[in-house]
Protein backbone atom coordinates (compact mmCIF):
# COMPACT_ATOMS: atom_id res chain seq x y z
CA UNK A 1 0.00 0.00 0.00
CA UNK A 2 1.28 3.88 -0.49
CA UNK A 3 2.98 5.60 2.24
CA UNK A 4 0.42 8.27 1.30
CA UNK A 5 -2.22 6.20 2.30
CA UNK A 6 -1.15 6.39 6.13
CA UNK A 7 -1.43 10.00 6.42
CA UNK A 8 -1.84 10.98 8.95
CA UNK A 9 -0.39 8.48 11.12
CA UNK A 10 3.14 9.39 9.48
CA UNK A 11 3.43 13.28 8.56
CA UNK A 12 3.03 14.39 4.82
CA UNK A 13 6.91 16.00 4.77
CA UNK A 14 7.75 12.17 5.77
CA UNK A 15 5.96 10.67 3.36
CA UNK A 16 7.24 12.86 0.60
CA UNK A 17 11.20 12.92 1.94
CA UNK A 18 10.84 8.77 1.62
CA UNK A 19 9.60 8.82 -1.89
CA UNK A 20 12.66 10.68 -2.71
CA UNK A 21 14.43 8.12 -1.19
CA UNK A 22 12.88 5.09 -3.18
CA UNK A 23 10.95 4.43 -0.45
CA UNK A 24 6.91 4.09 -1.11
CA UNK A 25 4.99 1.49 0.13
CA UNK A 26 4.51 -0.03 3.43
CA UNK A 27 6.86 -2.62 2.30
CA UNK A 28 9.40 -0.53 1.56
CA UNK A 29 9.59 0.98 4.92
CA UNK A 30 9.30 -2.08 6.69
CA UNK A 31 11.46 -4.52 4.67
CA UNK A 32 13.79 -3.11 2.39
CA UNK A 33 16.63 -2.01 4.91
CA UNK A 34 16.96 -1.41 9.20
CA UNK A 35 15.27 1.77 9.96
CA UNK A 36 19.41 3.32 11.07
CA UNK A 37 19.66 2.83 7.42
CA UNK A 38 16.21 4.14 6.27
CA UNK A 39 17.69 7.08 8.81
CA UNK A 40 20.57 7.65 7.56
CA UNK A 41 19.69 8.14 3.52
CA UNK A 42 16.81 11.39 4.75
CA UNK A 43 18.09 14.37 4.83
CA UNK A 44 19.17 15.98 8.19
CA UNK A 45 16.34 16.96 10.26
CA UNK A 46 13.65 15.16 8.90
CA UNK A 47 12.76 13.34 11.35
CA UNK A 48 14.45 11.84 14.66
CA UNK A 49 15.56 7.91 14.89
CA UNK A 50 13.10 7.44 17.82
CA UNK A 51 9.73 9.23 15.82
CA UNK A 52 11.05 7.11 12.92
CA UNK A 53 11.17 3.79 14.68
CA UNK A 54 7.60 5.07 16.06
CA UNK A 55 6.53 5.28 12.88
CA UNK A 56 7.45 1.99 11.29
CA UNK A 57 6.18 0.38 13.78
CA UNK A 58 2.59 2.07 13.20
CA UNK A 59 2.43 1.10 9.45
CA UNK A 60 3.63 -2.28 10.22
CA UNK A 61 0.60 -2.64 12.58
CA UNK A 62 -1.57 -0.70 10.33
CA UNK A 63 -0.24 -2.80 7.35
CA UNK A 64 -1.04 -5.77 9.45
CA UNK A 65 -4.00 -8.68 8.90
CA UNK A 66 -6.42 -7.79 11.62
CA UNK A 67 -8.41 -10.37 14.04
CA UNK A 68 -12.07 -11.08 13.78
CA UNK A 69 -14.71 -13.04 15.57
CA UNK A 70 -16.56 -15.61 14.39
CA UNK A 71 -19.35 -13.95 14.49
CA UNK A 72 -18.41 -11.21 12.90
CA UNK A 73 -17.23 -13.47 9.82
CA UNK A 74 -20.99 -14.97 9.79
CA UNK A 75 -22.30 -11.81 9.80
CA UNK A 76 -20.21 -10.85 6.68
CA UNK A 77 -20.50 -13.49 5.05
CA UNK A 78 -24.57 -13.65 5.16
CA UNK A 79 -23.83 -9.70 4.37
CA UNK A 80 -22.17 -10.94 1.26
CA UNK A 81 -24.73 -13.34 0.14
CA UNK A 82 -26.62 -10.53 -0.46
CA UNK A 83 -24.12 -8.37 -2.04
CA UNK A 84 -22.06 -11.05 -4.20
CA UNK A 85 -22.29 -10.17 -7.79
CA UNK A 86 -24.04 -12.75 -10.65
CA UNK A 87 -20.67 -12.97 -12.36
CA UNK A 88 -21.02 -15.72 -14.55
CA UNK A 89 -19.58 -17.34 -17.47
CA UNK A 90 -22.78 -18.63 -18.89
CA UNK A 91 -20.84 -22.27 -20.07
CA UNK A 92 -22.40 -24.05 -17.04
CA UNK A 93 -20.10 -26.40 -16.89
CA UNK A 94 -17.13 -24.01 -16.21
CA UNK A 95 -19.65 -22.07 -13.46
CA UNK A 96 -20.04 -25.25 -11.88
CA UNK A 97 -16.35 -26.14 -11.05
CA UNK A 98 -15.74 -22.91 -9.15
CA UNK A 99 -19.15 -21.66 -8.26
CA UNK A 100 -19.38 -18.81 -10.61
CA UNK A 101 -16.82 -15.90 -10.51
CA UNK A 102 -18.35 -13.60 -8.08
CA UNK A 103 -18.01 -13.16 -4.50
CA UNK A 104 -15.58 -11.82 -2.29
CA UNK A 105 -12.46 -14.03 -3.76
CA UNK A 106 -9.12 -13.56 -5.67
CA UNK A 107 -8.85 -16.17 -8.10
CA UNK A 108 -5.72 -17.09 -10.46
CA UNK A 109 -6.75 -18.06 -13.92
CA UNK A 110 -3.47 -19.33 -14.98
CA UNK A 111 -2.47 -21.37 -18.25
CA UNK A 112 0.23 -21.06 -21.54
CA UNK A 113 -0.03 -18.82 -24.00
CA UNK A 114 -3.25 -19.08 -26.38
CA UNK A 115 -4.87 -21.40 -23.98
CA UNK A 116 -8.00 -18.58 -23.13
CA UNK A 117 -6.84 -17.18 -20.06
CA UNK A 118 -7.71 -13.26 -21.58
CA UNK A 119 -10.42 -14.57 -23.56
CA UNK A 120 -12.13 -16.02 -20.26
CA UNK A 121 -11.89 -12.81 -18.42
CA UNK A 122 -13.16 -10.66 -20.90
CA UNK A 123 -15.66 -12.91 -21.69
CA UNK A 124 -17.04 -12.89 -18.28
CA UNK A 125 -16.54 -9.17 -17.61
CA UNK A 126 -18.43 -8.06 -20.68
CA UNK A 127 -21.22 -10.92 -20.39
CA UNK A 128 -21.30 -9.29 -16.76
CA UNK A 129 -22.03 -5.58 -17.78
CA UNK A 130 -24.62 -6.87 -21.12
CA UNK A 131 -26.91 -8.22 -18.13
CA UNK A 132 -26.00 -5.49 -15.85
CA UNK A 133 -26.64 -1.85 -16.20
CA UNK A 134 -25.32 -0.52 -12.90
CA UNK A 135 -22.30 -2.24 -13.03
CA UNK A 136 -18.97 -1.12 -13.38
CA UNK A 137 -15.67 -3.66 -13.80
CA UNK A 138 -11.48 -2.16 -13.62
CA UNK A 139 -9.35 -3.79 -16.01
CA UNK A 140 -6.09 -3.40 -14.93
CA UNK A 141 -3.92 -3.88 -18.31
CA UNK A 142 -0.06 -4.11 -17.31
CA UNK A 143 1.01 -5.09 -21.24
CA UNK A 144 -0.74 -2.77 -23.22
CA UNK A 145 -2.33 -5.75 -24.88
CA UNK A 146 -6.48 -4.79 -24.10
CA UNK A 147 -8.15 -4.71 -27.49
CA UNK A 148 -11.17 -2.66 -27.88
CA UNK A 149 -12.06 -4.07 -30.90
CA UNK A 150 -12.16 -7.71 -29.53
CA UNK A 151 -14.43 -6.19 -26.36
CA UNK A 152 -16.74 -4.75 -29.03
CA UNK A 153 -16.77 -7.60 -31.06
CA UNK A 154 -18.27 -9.65 -28.32
CA UNK A 155 -20.29 -7.10 -26.62
CA UNK A 156 -21.96 -7.03 -30.53
CA UNK A 157 -23.43 -10.38 -29.81
CA UNK A 158 -25.66 -9.96 -27.05
CA UNK A 159 -29.26 -8.46 -28.11
CA UNK A 160 -29.50 -6.30 -24.34
CA UNK A 161 -30.24 -2.70 -23.54
CA UNK A 162 -27.35 -2.92 -21.15
CA UNK A 163 -24.59 -3.72 -23.80
CA UNK A 164 -24.68 -0.24 -25.20
CA UNK A 165 -23.48 1.29 -22.02
CA UNK A 166 -20.65 -1.53 -21.26
CA UNK A 167 -17.86 0.54 -22.91
CA UNK A 168 -18.76 3.55 -20.61
CA UNK A 169 -18.72 1.07 -17.68
CA UNK A 170 -15.80 -0.81 -18.14
CA UNK A 171 -12.49 1.19 -17.00
CA UNK A 172 -8.88 -0.01 -18.62
CA UNK A 173 -6.01 1.47 -16.77
CA UNK A 174 -2.50 1.09 -18.12
CA UNK A 175 -0.32 -0.16 -15.50
CA UNK A 176 3.33 -1.34 -16.24
CA UNK A 177 4.45 -1.37 -12.46
CA UNK A 178 3.69 -2.14 -9.18
CA UNK A 179 3.59 1.21 -8.23
CA UNK A 180 1.37 2.26 -10.68
CA UNK A 181 -1.09 -0.58 -9.86
CA UNK A 182 -0.97 0.36 -6.38
CA UNK A 183 -1.94 4.04 -7.84
CA UNK A 184 -5.18 2.97 -9.43
CA UNK A 185 -5.84 0.59 -6.58
CA UNK A 186 -5.87 3.53 -4.49
CA UNK A 187 -7.78 5.59 -6.50
CA UNK A 188 -10.64 2.92 -7.23
CA UNK A 189 -10.64 2.74 -3.07
CA UNK A 190 -11.27 6.18 -2.45
CA UNK A 191 -14.04 6.31 -5.45
CA UNK A 192 -15.80 3.04 -3.64
CA UNK A 193 -15.37 5.01 -0.13
CA UNK A 194 -16.78 8.00 -1.34
CA UNK A 195 -18.58 7.99 -4.38
CA UNK A 196 -22.17 6.03 -3.56
CA UNK A 197 -23.61 7.09 -6.76
CA UNK A 198 -21.45 5.74 -9.06
CA UNK A 199 -21.92 2.29 -10.91
CA UNK A 200 -20.81 -0.69 -8.46
CA UNK A 201 -17.35 -1.76 -9.45
CA UNK A 202 -17.86 -5.73 -8.94
CA UNK A 203 -14.62 -7.17 -10.56
CA UNK A 204 -11.19 -6.43 -11.01
CA UNK A 205 -8.66 -7.69 -13.33
CA UNK A 206 -5.50 -8.12 -13.73
CA UNK A 207 -4.04 -9.07 -17.48
CA UNK A 208 -1.65 -9.98 -16.33
CA UNK A 209 0.17 -10.28 -12.86
CA UNK A 210 3.07 -11.76 -14.24
CA UNK A 211 5.06 -8.93 -16.11
CA UNK A 212 4.63 -6.89 -12.22
CA UNK A 213 6.16 -9.33 -9.65
CA UNK A 214 7.77 -11.61 -12.11
CA UNK A 215 11.43 -9.05 -12.19
CA UNK A 216 10.88 -8.90 -8.39
CA UNK A 217 11.21 -12.13 -7.05
CA UNK A 218 14.48 -13.09 -6.14
CA UNK A 219 15.63 -16.49 -3.83
CA UNK A 220 18.08 -14.51 -2.14
CA UNK A 221 15.64 -11.69 -1.47
CA UNK A 222 12.37 -11.30 0.64
CA UNK A 223 11.91 -7.46 -0.62
CA UNK A 224 10.09 -9.09 -4.00
CA UNK A 225 8.23 -11.17 -1.67
CA UNK A 226 6.95 -8.60 0.47
CA UNK A 227 5.83 -6.52 -2.36
CA UNK A 228 3.30 -9.25 -3.94
CA UNK A 229 2.40 -10.48 -0.72
CA UNK A 230 1.32 -6.36 -0.23
CA UNK A 231 0.02 -6.17 -3.18
CA UNK A 232 -2.25 -9.31 -2.77
CA UNK A 233 -3.41 -8.32 0.14
CA UNK A 234 -4.14 -4.73 -1.21
CA UNK A 235 -6.50 -6.71 -3.47
CA UNK A 236 -8.32 -9.27 -1.10
CA UNK A 237 -9.21 -6.28 0.95
CA UNK A 238 -11.10 -4.09 -1.69
CA UNK A 239 -12.50 -7.84 -2.86
CA UNK A 240 -13.98 -8.17 1.14
CA UNK A 241 -14.86 -4.83 1.55
CA UNK A 242 -16.90 -4.04 -1.18
CA UNK A 243 -17.94 -6.88 -1.89
CA UNK A 244 -16.18 -7.54 -5.42
CA UNK A 245 -14.49 -10.42 -7.20
CA UNK A 246 -10.71 -10.21 -8.23
CA UNK A 247 -9.37 -11.97 -11.52
CA UNK A 248 -5.51 -12.23 -11.69
CA UNK A 249 -4.26 -13.88 -14.68
CA UNK A 250 -0.93 -15.52 -14.21
CA UNK A 251 1.72 -17.07 -17.01
CA UNK A 252 3.49 -20.23 -16.32
CA UNK A 253 6.39 -22.24 -16.09
CA UNK A 254 7.82 -25.44 -16.76
CA UNK A 255 7.18 -28.26 -14.22
CA UNK A 256 8.86 -31.24 -15.71
CA UNK A 257 8.10 -34.03 -16.29
CA UNK A 258 5.01 -32.89 -15.70
CA UNK A 259 2.81 -30.82 -12.98
CA UNK A 260 1.15 -33.20 -9.74
CA UNK A 261 -1.42 -31.04 -9.62
CA UNK A 262 -2.88 -31.67 -12.82
CA UNK A 263 -4.91 -34.68 -13.56
CA UNK A 264 -3.34 -34.95 -16.78
CA UNK A 265 0.14 -35.63 -17.17
CA UNK A 266 0.78 -34.48 -20.43
CA UNK A 267 0.28 -31.47 -18.47
CA UNK A 268 4.11 -29.81 -18.20
CA UNK A 269 3.68 -26.49 -17.18
CA UNK A 270 2.52 -24.66 -14.04
CA UNK A 271 1.63 -21.48 -12.78
CA UNK A 272 4.40 -18.79 -12.22
CA UNK A 273 5.51 -16.54 -9.28
CA UNK A 274 5.59 -20.06 -6.58
CA UNK A 275 3.65 -21.53 -3.98
CA UNK A 276 3.73 -18.69 -2.08
CA UNK A 277 1.59 -16.53 -4.52
CA UNK A 278 -0.33 -19.32 -4.92
CA UNK A 279 -1.00 -18.93 -1.05
CA UNK A 280 -2.62 -15.68 -1.48
CA UNK A 281 -5.64 -16.46 -3.55
CA UNK A 282 -8.70 -18.20 -3.45
CA UNK A 283 -9.00 -20.63 -6.26
CA UNK A 284 -6.24 -21.11 -8.94
CA UNK A 285 -8.20 -21.76 -12.48
CA UNK A 286 -5.61 -23.56 -14.97
CA UNK A 287 -6.68 -23.73 -19.22
CA UNK A 288 -5.13 -25.36 -21.56
CA UNK A 289 -6.15 -26.68 -25.47
CA UNK A 290 -5.49 -30.19 -24.11
CA UNK A 291 -7.77 -33.02 -25.59
CA UNK A 292 -8.37 -35.00 -22.10
CA UNK A 293 -9.43 -38.06 -23.97
CA UNK A 294 -5.72 -38.21 -25.72
CA UNK A 295 -4.15 -36.08 -23.66
CA UNK A 296 -2.87 -34.74 -27.04
CA UNK A 297 -2.89 -30.76 -27.57
CA UNK A 298 -5.58 -29.51 -30.23
CA UNK A 299 -4.15 -27.49 -32.88
CA UNK A 300 -5.73 -23.91 -34.15
CA UNK A 301 -8.88 -23.75 -36.52
CA UNK A 302 -8.57 -20.99 -38.66
CA UNK A 303 -11.72 -19.84 -37.29
CA UNK A 304 -10.52 -19.59 -34.01
CA UNK A 305 -12.92 -22.55 -33.02
CA UNK A 306 -10.68 -24.26 -30.26
CA UNK A 307 -11.55 -26.81 -27.43
CA UNK A 308 -10.41 -25.71 -23.98
CA UNK A 309 -9.97 -27.75 -21.03
CA UNK A 310 -10.58 -25.50 -17.06
CA UNK A 311 -8.91 -27.44 -14.28
CA UNK A 312 -9.29 -26.44 -11.21
CA UNK A 313 -5.74 -27.15 -9.36
CA UNK A 314 -6.90 -25.22 -5.79
CA UNK A 315 -9.94 -23.88 -4.35
CA UNK A 316 -10.51 -22.55 -0.80
CA UNK A 317 -14.55 -23.35 -1.44
CA UNK A 318 -15.01 -25.93 -4.05
CA UNK A 319 -13.70 -29.03 -4.92
CA UNK A 320 -9.75 -29.38 -6.11
CA UNK A 321 -8.67 -31.52 -9.52
CA UNK A 322 -11.86 -30.91 -11.07
CA UNK A 323 -12.11 -30.32 -14.56
CA UNK A 324 -14.61 -29.51 -17.86
CA UNK A 325 -14.54 -28.85 -21.57
CA UNK A 326 -15.34 -25.64 -23.39
CA UNK A 327 -15.28 -23.96 -26.41
CA UNK A 328 -13.99 -20.37 -27.58
CA UNK A 329 -15.84 -19.63 -30.73
CA UNK A 330 -15.20 -15.96 -31.93
CA UNK A 331 -13.57 -14.90 -28.62
CA UNK A 332 -17.13 -16.37 -26.96
CA UNK A 333 -17.28 -19.25 -24.45
CA UNK A 334 -19.80 -22.07 -25.50
CA UNK A 335 -20.47 -25.10 -24.29
CA UNK A 336 -19.48 -27.80 -26.24
CA UNK A 337 -22.75 -28.92 -27.18
CA UNK A 338 -23.78 -25.16 -27.66
CA UNK A 339 -25.99 -24.79 -31.04
CA UNK A 340 -24.65 -21.41 -31.40
CA UNK A 341 -21.60 -23.06 -32.96
CA UNK A 342 -22.27 -23.42 -36.87
CA UNK A 343 -22.19 -26.80 -37.67
CA UNK A 344 -19.06 -26.57 -40.44
CA UNK A 345 -17.20 -25.54 -37.18
CA UNK A 346 -17.89 -27.99 -34.62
Amino acid sequence: MRLAAFVPSIPTNLVASLERCGIRTDADLVFSAPVFDIFRSLPAGTVTLRDLTKYVDAVAEKASAPGISGAKLLDLDMQAQENDSDLQSGVPELDELLGGFGGRRVIEISGDKQSGKTALALHVVLRHLAYHDQSCISWIDTTGDFSIDRAIQLLDSYATQAASTALERLQVSLAFDVHAVQEVLDELGYSLNSDASAPKVDCIVVDAITPLLGPLLSGISAQGHAIMDGLMRELRALAQKHFLSVLVINNTTSSYPSNPQSVFKSTIRKPALGPSFTALTDATLWLSQCNPASGEPVSHCDDGNTTHVAEVFRSRTNASNTWCSFKIYQGKLLSLSSDLIPDQHR
